[in-house]
């Protein structure tokens, strides 16, 4: 996560003929992925922004905190960590679109035959390429602290997938926000949001601690879903309870992406397709 605003991005190469969803995704997945190499400073700070997250919990408030069944604190924070860092994905997908659109790039692109959906396709790949950076970085830093996974390889590889998967959700949650917002510092107000969203779950605190109905909204949180199955696949000390979502929570952990996905994908489509040039 970071508040910087995106430096300025490299004009869409000019597609001629008829539109093609799969050749116009490609061009601009790879011209995102270009502007990132030229201007990595968001993408580094927002790393840099994650790792200090993991040695501020590991170092300063480890001590403070009960792990459940008096299971290691580190093994029970990276979980949560993993999961928090998709969260704080969404306001540089915003930020991106938004600033495609400042700078009239997304009007020349609908000027242009191109697919509608390609440039939200190439906004998609190109950031869960981030998130897979993001996801080793803070891998290492887990490992680094302490954190060690228990399960079998496949489940270990499962649990990764199931984090990959909120992030492709939010990833439409982040364009779309992108596209009905104006100006970077009405979008900066989207990171405003991300910490409620991660807080107000199980990432941290036991929804059993809160007021019965701020617990109940803390279980049903996309969030809390993918935290909760991860670390039972992890092998790592959880909070447990006897809800229904919170028995359910590896089946929730991929409803909630497929419902987050078949909402925001065909809203920012609908979007995109409305905007004025």
């Amino acid at each position: 996560m970071t508040s910087a605003t995106l430096p300025g991005a490299a004009s869409p190469d000019v597609v001629h003929g008829r539109p093609s969803l799969l050749g116009d995704s490609v061009t601009l997945t790879q011209r995102s992925l270009a502007h990132w190499r030229r201007n990595p400073g968001p993408l580094i700070a927002s790393l840099g922004f994650n790792i200090v997250m993991v040695l501020m919990f590991a170092y300063l408030f480890g001590g403070a905190l009960q792990v459940p069944g008096g299971g290691s604190y580190r093994e029970f924070l990276m979980p949560g960590m993993f999961a928090m860092t998709m969260v704080f994905g969404i306001s540089l997908t915003t930020l991106a679109v938004s600033a495609d659109m400042d700078r009239g790039v997304t009007d020349r692109l609908r000027s242009m035959p191109v697919s509608p959906l390609a440039p939200l396709i190439g906004r998609a790949v190109a950031d869960m390429f981030f998130a897979v950076v993001t996801l080793a970085v803070m891998l290492l830093a887990g490992l680094a602290v302490g954190w060690r996974a228990h399960g079998g390889v496949g489940d270990t590889l499962a649990a990764f997938g199931l984090i990959l998967l909120l992030r492709f959700a939010l990833v439409w949650v982040g364009i779309f926000l992108g596209l009905v917002m104006k100006g970077q510092e009405a979008v900066a107000g989207v990171q405003t949001l991300e910490f409620p969203l991660g807080f107000l779950s199980n990432a941290f605190v036991s929804p059993a601690t809160m007021p019965g109905w701020l617990g109940a909204i803390a279980e049903w949180n996309p969030l809390s879903a993918t935290v909760g199955a991860i670390r039972e696949l992890f092998g790592n000390p959880g909070w447990g309870g006897e809800s229904w979502v919170v028995q359910n929570y590896p089946m929730m952990a991929v409803i909630w992406p497929i419902v987050l996905v078949a909402i925001f994908l065909p809203l920012s489509l609908s979007k995109y397709r409305s905007l004025s040039s």
